[in-house]
């Protein structure tokens, strides 16, 4: 697992004091995702947040899982890119997740797009993104909205 750095020491502590992490669905977090699935032409989006051993899923259109380890999470590398969409055309050709078990198995992803979900003190709590099972590429009008 990743050693925690006094940044992330930070951004777990601010994480924590939302108390957002176990909460139920939220109306308008839901509907942020299906806008996203929306606007990408995509079958799932998420808003999730990763803390020390997790991603967890605060909204989620497409997918029944709640959570994923933290080593499987796609959005775990823009924690430290806070002003970065991380789009990946397909994890296949990507050295990061070639052989992740999202990837490998269900969902089987072979697109995945995570735009971070920053604070004002500049932590990245998670992300909003989209995934397919089919590779693609998102054009500039969509990495916007």
């Amino acid at each position: 697992m990743e050693e925690l750095t006094l940044r992330e020491e930070e951004r777990l502590q601010e994480l924590k004091s939302y108390k957002v992490l176990d909460t139920p669905p939220e109306k308008e977090l839901d509907e942020l995702a299906e806008i996203a699935s929306a606007i990408c032409d995509t079958p799932i989006a998420l808003v999730s947040f990763v803390d020390e051993k997790r991603q967890w899923f605060k909204s989620k259109i497409g997918i029944e899982v709640n959570q994923t380890p933290r080593e499987d999470a796609f959005c775990r590398h823009t924690l430290n890119r806070p002003d970065e969409v991380l789009v990946v055309d397909d994890p296949l050709n990507d050295e990061r997740f070639q052989s992740n078990p999202l990837v490998t198995g269900a969902p089987y992803i072979r697109f995945y797009a995570g735009a971070p979900l920053k604070t004002d003190a500049g932590n990245v709590l998670g992300t909003l993104c989209v995934i397919d099972n089919k590779t693609r590429q998102l054009e500039d009008h969509q990495k916007k909205a």
